[in-house]
């Protein structure tokens, strides 16, 4: 199966969704993985023929395992999902909703779940026709998996969901499943209970967030490094703070690897303006330790969102003729994550925002009006911007107080131990979306700055355009949409510069 390689990082396992050469395809003269699956079928057949006892097969979910299951496995499969499906809040984003999907084929690929290489196919084949159930955000606690979000994935792929659909102006909107299978050509899926608890016990809903967000907050350090360089040309700061000695010196790969983002986008022989301090505030100056840091911290954290998608989160599972009952789909590894990428994104967030404030700042800005106004009293340039910007950061601390330490017992006392990691995870995609804003909102400044003091960019740069989404400010006007525009370009640059530069880590 060629999706399914070992050790793919995250920036690959993020663009799984939007690829047509990736298929999650299990070709019959793949037999290792049909093998590795119907040994373990196999298992779990021995064992229900002995009439030994199977979580949710031969008895019930959570505290209801005392209790014999329904005779019937195809309702205790229907049953589950029904139970299950409280979830509320909108859907993820469908290309979210498709890695989600993808990621619980590759865990039950593993040949663990007990699920057979046919049924296997038969979602492989719904994923491949571009099948993409509607997942409501909210509504687990994410210890037995992500329960309730997959068993909405899972009823819209029996056809009693809902799911999105692409129209011809390529826009997605949300619609009955069974509608949508039945324009695909596709029909509904039976889940039995064996099946059914394979797909809905796993972390694939946290692990999609938190890799997409991972990968965002990745694009923002890299966006805030290039900040970081335009800002120290344009004051002609000393360069000596992104000299690669004082990283040799320290030893942190990630402080190593920023001050070289930064070198590169100063000029090659740079002078400090004598009207500069020798040594810079610390937003400037610092700007390699704490977005290294931040970097050091997300790679350490791929490390671990790598592993768990390509292992199994399912419960019980086969192993080497055994059926083990244990705890592989409780979330903690991604939980904790999630929340360090939130306390990340903060760092950068406030970093960005305090370079904000040196270049609003007579002090700090080489003497340029405040606000970086050409009319200061008649106009206020940039206090507004400033102002939300403080706002968007303030809001991002709340949003990043780590969920992990929000959970509560529930299930009848059987999950006493939860660990949040979809609720963390979509603070931190709602936080990450300040952040963004934070940028874009340094990027109007660096675009002022350069205005005021008649730095012309080169035409064919990055910062030529930014000029162009953000004139100089001749009057007040509205800025909202500037910010945004800003953010657009800065975000595209620095997703350009990673995928230059992909052999940096």
């Amino acid at each position: 199966m060629t999706a399914f390689v070992e050790r793919q990082p995250l920036r690959r396992l993020a663009e799984i969704v939007r690829s047509s050469g990736w298929q999650a395809t299990l070709d019959p003269c793949d037999f290792e993985a049909a093998a590795r699956m119907e040994a373990s079928a196999s298992v779990l057949a021995k064992k229900l023929a002995a009439q030994d006892a199977v979580y949710g097969v031969t008895r019930g979910f959570g505290p209801l395992v005392a209790y014999d299951a329904a005779d019937s496995a195809a309702e205790q499969g229907a049953g589950l999902i029904a139970h299950l499906a409280s979830g509320q809040g909108r859907p993820l984003p469908p290309d979210e909703a498709r890695l989600i999907f993808w990621l619980r084929l590759s865990s039950m690929l593993k040949g663990y779940s007990a699920v057979s290489p046919t049924f296997w196919q038969a979602l492989a084949d719904r994923w491949n026709a571009g099948f993409t159930p509607a997942i409501p955000q909210h509504g687990t606690v994410s210890a037995s998996g992500d329960l309730q979000p997959l068993a909405h994935a899972a009823l819209a792929i029996a056809g009693t969901g809902e799911a999105w659909a692409r129209g011809d102006d390529g826009e997605w909107t949300v619609r009955p499943a069974a509608q949508v299978l039945s324009s695909m050509g596709l029909a509904p899926i039976e889940w039995s209970a064996r099946e059914a608890l394979a797909f809905v016990n796993g972390t694939s809903v946290s692990l999609a967030k938190t890799i997409v967000n991972h990968q965002s907050v990745m694009r923002l350090v890299r966006a805030v490094g290039v900040l970081t360089a335009r800002i120290a040309e344009l004051l002609g700061s000393n360069s000596e703070a992104y000299h690669e000695g004082i990283g040799r010196a320290r030893g942190q790969q990630g402080q190593l690897t920023v001050a070289a983002w930064i070198r590169a986008g100063l000029p090659e022989h740079m002078e400090r303006d004598p009207r500069r301090p020798l040594q810079e505030p610390y937003s400037l100056r610092c700007a390699p330790q704490v977005l290294g840091a931040v970097l050091d911290q997300l790679l350490a954290a791929e490390e671990i969102l790598v592993r768990e998608a390509n292992g199994c989160t399912d419960n019980p599972i086969c192993y080497e003729g055994e059926l083990l009952h244990g705890g592989n789909f409780h979330a903690m590894p991604v939980g904790l994550c999630s929340d360090q990428v939130g306390l990340c994104l903060q760092q950068v967030a406030y970093l960005a925002e305090r370079q904000l404030a040196l270049l609003c700042d007579p002090s700090s800005n080489s003497g340029l009006p405040p606000m970086l106004t050409p009319r200061p009293g008649a106009g206020s340039g940039l206090a507004g911007v400033q102002l939300s910007a403080t706002s968007f950061v303030s809001r991002i601390r709340q949003l990043v107080y780590p969920a992990s330490l929000t959970a509560l017992p529930t299930n009848g006392g059987n999950q006493d131990h939860v660990p949040m990691a979809l609720n963390g995870a979509n603070s931190v995609a709602e936080a990450l979306e300040l952040a963004w804003l934070v940028v874009g909102s340094l990027g109007v400044a660096v675009s002022q700055w350069a205005a005021l003091s008649k730095a012309t960019p080169a035409d064919d740069s990055v910062w030529a355009r930014l000029a162009e989404l953000s004139p100089p400010l001749e009057r007040d006007r509205p800025l909202a949409a500037e910010v945004r525009a800003c953010r657009d370009l800065i975000s595209q640059h620095a997703a350009e510069l990673l995928g230059a530069d992909e052999d940096w880590n």
